[in-house]
């Protein structure tokens, strides 16, 4: 048995080399003409293996977040995560979809539920050999795009999780989750990627520093302000209280997952992968993105100093995100020394984006607020400078976006407050919210040192 398996393999093997032998070496016209049902199948698997990494951007969110938060509250942050990403794929599939790209009116696309294969595509399934050429005339499989654009919605609903975390009701943020990934997000891509009013006028956006991170960052701003921050964040004379990471290593491996991940995030936006010129523009996208997230973290760590007084190790983890993000508007540029440009400015946007934040005295626990709305914004406007966006446009999507989001976002905050409380208890947050909400403890045989200033608080007292 073995044998026959090994002389299989071999056989494969072997196929697969002349097959690549055959495509380099047949010159002209046969080389570079890709057969439509070739292409298809291209596509659909470029959509399908760039989705995966997309999805697998979730282990570094988790990641990144867990080990950000005190030990108290790291399994909460897990089931939230892997929770976010459920109600994500659910929602976009029940209703979100249809919303942002089925029949889009110029604001919103049909409202109706559930999305499955085409006509053609079922009828191909059931043996009907004369569907082929329909299906293969679409370019790719109905739902390989579906499970791609349904991973950055994803994405957009993980920005939100690491900026409340510590405080925010369970229950309370995957009922914003579900309108977020649902309705919200959905509204958005169809003014844009769906063909709606901001698309028509021309508004630039690759992969989605505007649609998918300012969107979430957004969101969670709106998030922050009506949570409020975690107790003693901000002592009475206006100090801020450091809170440190758990984990440092699992942080800077989440950011690290992350950046990975981002080739997909950005390359697949490429949306087709068909013949030479996507491979090309694919390459082109992949070492941008590799560059912007590089000088992301360089001018994130230069400008920690002057900014915090030290350098900050944060500062050039978040700078890699900032840097990320900003180039996802562009990253199909050709003239590579633009992305080093716009990544640091991303980078310093960033750390000045954080100061302000704690000058505000808003809570944001992994800085997700100017890593992606910030830097997403940033980003959103360098279109100009190399995609020839029209600048108006730019300034008016973020804009709009922004205010659509915001407002709906904080309105539904405040209802959620209103309705169940958003904020869990000072005792469930002293105690952490792993012991008070799940009964378990991510690192039950650690011993947790008493906080400093509840200490100091207690000999006053």
């Amino acid at each position: 048995m073995n044998r026959i398996f090994d002389r299989a393999a071999r056989r494969m093997g072997q196929g697969l080399f002349w097959a690549t032998v055959l495509l380099v070496a047949v010159p002209g016209e046969a080389a570079a003409a890709v057969p439509a049902e070739s292409q298809l199948g291209f596509n659909t698997i470029s959509f399908l293996v760039w989705g995966a990494l997309v999805m697998w951007m979730c282990a570094g969110f988790t990641m990144l977040e867990s080990g950000s938060v005190r030990t108290k509250n790291a399994s909460v942050i897990c089931l939230k995560n892997i929770g976010l990403y459920s109600i994500a794929g659910l929602a976009f599939y029940f209703i979100g979809y249809n919303l942002m790209y089925v029949d889009v009116s110029g604001w919103i696309g049909t409202v109706t539920f559930l999305y499955g294969p085409s006509g053609d595509e079922m009828a191909l399934l059931d043996g009907d050999e004369g569907a082929t050429a329909a299906v293969v005339s679409n370019g790719y499989s109905v739902m390989s795009d579906w499970f791609f654009q349904m991973v950055f919605v994803a994405t957009a609903a993980s920005i939100v999780s690491g900026a409340l975390a510590e405080r925010v009701k369970l229950w309370s943020f995957f009922a914003f989750i579900t309108v977020l990934t649902a309705i919200i997000y959905p509204i958005v891509g169809a003014w844009t990627w769906g063909g709606g009013w901001l698309s028509e006028m021309g508004f630039q956006d690759f992969a989605g520093s505007t649609i998918v991170h300012s969107t979430g960052g957004w969101a969670a701003l709106a998030g922050t302000i009506v949570v409020g921050a975690r107790r003693g964040k901000f002592r009475a004379d206006g100090s801020v209280k450091s809170t440190p990471p758990s984990n440092v290593p699992v942080v800077t491996l989440g950011v690290f997952i992350l950046w990975l991940g981002w080739f997909g995030f950005n390359g697949g936006s490429q949306l087709a992968l068909g013949g030479a010129v996507d491979a090309v523009a694919m390459s082109n996208v992949l070492v941008n993105t590799n560059l912007a997230a590089a000088a992301g973290v360089m001018a994130a760590i230069s400008t920690a100093r002057p900014i915090f007084g030290r350098v900050d190790l944060l500062a050039g983890l978040n700078g890699a995100i900032a840097g990320l993000v900003a180039i996802t508007a562009g990253p199909d540029m050709v003239d590579h020394y633009w992305a080093v440009i716009i990544g640091a400015v991303g980078g310093i946007v960033f750390t000045v984006g954080m100061k302000v934040m704690e000058m505000l005295k808003l809570d944001d626990v992994v800085g997700a607020v100017p890593a992606h709305l910030v830097a997403g914004a940033w980003g959103t406007l360098a279109v100009c400078i190399t995609g020839g966006g029209d600048f108006g446009v730019q300034l008016l999507g973020v804009l709009a976006i922004g205010v659509f989001v915001f407002v709906v976002s904080l309105a539904l905050w405040f209802l959620l407050q209103k309705m169940v409380g958003v904020r869990v208890s000072e005792t469930v947050e002293e105690i952490g919210q792993d012991s008070a909400e799940l009964g378990i403890e991510a690192y039950p045989e650690f011993v947790v040192m008493p906080d400093a200033d509840d200490v100091e608080e207690l000999r006053r007292s």
